[in-house]
């Protein structure tokens, strides 16, 4: 109850000095009346009196609503409007059995779980592709849930024998087939060569282009392992960047580079929402003027 009078002020706390012309009048205007004389005139007297202080406490309490309705009670409260202008982003992951090897398929979830945390206002996906690719999860700003998924996913839920990577990457356009987004990127992590061979690396590329996904892709291992001439052509031709990285802190320092290279503009627009009070200390002066004029009746 305490909690709806917090924060609350008055547009016009300038009336309150009405008070002191009201206690002025009240000592030196004081009503005219004929006076009676009665037998019993300490009974009455004490009646009287008691009924005055009534009218009196009410007359004034009457005043003193009306002046808190004058002053106009207000509640100020900010409202913030989130005017993110978020990126949705596909994260496609190799998940074959060569991901095995120095634990990179551990060590490049543990980054990418970093990764995800720093995208507050984003939208994404997850796709891991072997054998054949899989969506794992659609574009979502759930992230926990994305969390939770990527913790569960392990080498060899898609097979762990070949690598669909231009498969996966296929899969990925399809997720913006209906997206309205600006920003719309693809962040294909591999340490193979392609051999699932179930879609051409041109028509991957030309799904990408014909949503206008910016690729950017990140070749872990040594050299041989990946196609670096394939992998350098994707990223060129959807307007990203190539990476080769052999280490953990290289494929962390790639994430944190791509972070901030496609940082989301974030805006937020403020306004003043103002709750008005004036009715409830009106109400009350109304109730309280008809309680007045039951209690003239009686002294009548």
């Amino acid at each position: 109850m305490i909690d709806i009078f917090n924060d609350i002020t008055f547009v016009y706390p300038n009336v309150f000095w009405l008070l002191i012309v009201y206690f002025l009048c009240t000592y030196f205007c004081k009503e005219q009346k004929q006076s009676f004389y009665f037998s019993n005139f300490v009974m009455i007297k004490s009646a009287s009196s008691y009924q005055n202080l009534i009218i009196k406490t009410l007359r004034f309490l009457i005043f003193l609503f009306i002046l808190v309705a004058l002053a106009n009670p207000i509640k100020k409260s900010e409202i913030s409007i989130d005017n993110s202008m978020g990126y949705e982003i596909s994260l496609l992951l190799d998940s074959s059995g060569s991901m095995l090897e120095n634990d990179k398929f551990k060590i490049t979830k543990e980054i990418l779980r970093d990764f995800i945390d720093h995208r507050q206002t984003d939208r994404l996906a997850l796709t891991i592709f072997a054998d054949f690719a899989y969506l794992a999860s659609p574009l979502t700003y759930d992230k926990n849930s994305l969390q939770k998924l990527l913790s569960l996913i392990e080498v060899g839920v898609v097979g762990d024998r070949q690598t669909a990577l231009y498969e996966a990457l296929y899969l990925s356009g399809n997720l913006f087939k209906n997206s309205a987004s600006k920003n719309k990127i693809a962040i294909l992590l591999t340490d193979g060569i392609d051999t699932a061979d179930t879609i051409p690396i041109g028509a991957a590329i030309e799904r990408i282009k014909k949503y206008g996904i910016k690729v950017y892709v990140i070749g872990i291992g040594q050299v041989g392992d990946y196609n670096s001439v394939a992998l350098h052509q994707i990223a060129q031709e959807t307007g990203g960047k190539f990476y080769e990285a052999s280490t953990k802190q290289q494929i962390s320092d790639i994430y944190n580079t791509i972070n901030k290279l496609e940082k989301s503009e974030i805006k937020t627009e403020k306004y003043e929402r103002k709750t008005y009070f004036y009715q409830y200390p009106l109400d009350v002066a109304i109730g309280l003027l008809f309680i007045l004029i039951l209690v003239n009746r009686k002294q009548l």
